[in-house]
């Protein structure tokens, strides 16, 4: 008994000597709610918005790439609105139609998600819904900010000329593709959250539709489409990589 009370004691005098040692700690689950969203919004935008501040030199592997993509899209865009797309009114109007009702299924699968998982208690399902919708948001703040920014004229306006930084485009800015956005963060968070190739497949084609119409409606220019695309997959991945490591059975 006097050994394991010595041996208690210098345990003690042990952990005394090394305060700043780590403790292990048991952590409940996180889990998301409906009431947390909103300030998780904000959250995010600050993150969003500084994250080129946090660049390193090993993303330039898909910045480079991006970044060159990005430009002869711009240089290419007055052309392909002008002579590859065509101005059929009825093949035009028919895409954006497309477009119009596949955002509706990106907007309403959030919803569908969270039902889902609210009445089938099925928290994965439930979480994924309001990380889908978070991912909306975050989608549609960004978007805004950046049309606010690049002020482009659409494809309708000045033969397709394109150009940027002009006042009269407002809040209807061509750049980035709003659809595209909501889209792509959409279709990232619910891929990132359900992994398995055919909801991806799914996600992602369903996500490119979008896009793709956009263009053959002759609502955005390719580059418009393929920045938003981008930014809204960004979004969705960093949505699912901050709720990340739930431990969720896959």
């Amino acid at each position: 008994m006097m050994v394991c009370a010595g041996s208690r004691l210098v345990a003690q005098q042990d952990h005394a000597a090394l305060p700043d040692a780590p403790q292990p700690q048991v952590q409940a689950h996180d889990g998301v709610n409906v009431r947390d969203v909103p300030r998780d919004v904000i959250f995010d935008q600050g993150a969003i918005w500084s994250s080129p501040a946090r660049l390193r030199a090993r993303d330039s592997k898909w910045l480079v790439p991006l970044a060159l993509a990005t430009g002869a899209a711009i240089a290419t865009d007055h052309r392909a609105m002008s002579q590859v797309v065509t101005h059929d009114a009825n093949f035009n109007n028919a895409n954006t139609n497309t477009s119009n009702v596949l955002i509706g299924g990106f907007i309403a699968a959030p919803v569908v998600l969270y039902g889902y998982g609210h009445f089938r208690e099925n928290d994965h399902a439930r979480e994924s819904g309001l990380e889908s919708a978070e991912a909306l948001l975050d989608g549609l703040v960004v978007q805004q900010g950046i049309k606010l920014i690049a002020w482009r004229e659409r494809p309708a306006v000045d033969s397709q000329r394109g150009r940027f930084f002009q006042s009269s485009a407002g809040l209807d800015s061509s750049f980035p593709s709003s659809h595209s956005v909501l889209a792509w963060a959409t279709a990232s968070a619910i891929a990132g959250e359900y992994p398995s190739r055919w909801t991806q497949i799914f996600a992602y084609s369903a996500a490119t539709s979008v896009s793709l119409t956009r263009v053959l409606g002759q609502q955005h220019f390719p580059s418009d489409v393929l920045v938003g695309g981008t930014a809204g997959w960004l979004v969705g991945r960093y949505i699912v990589h901050r709720r990340g490591h739930r431990g969720w059975t896959r």
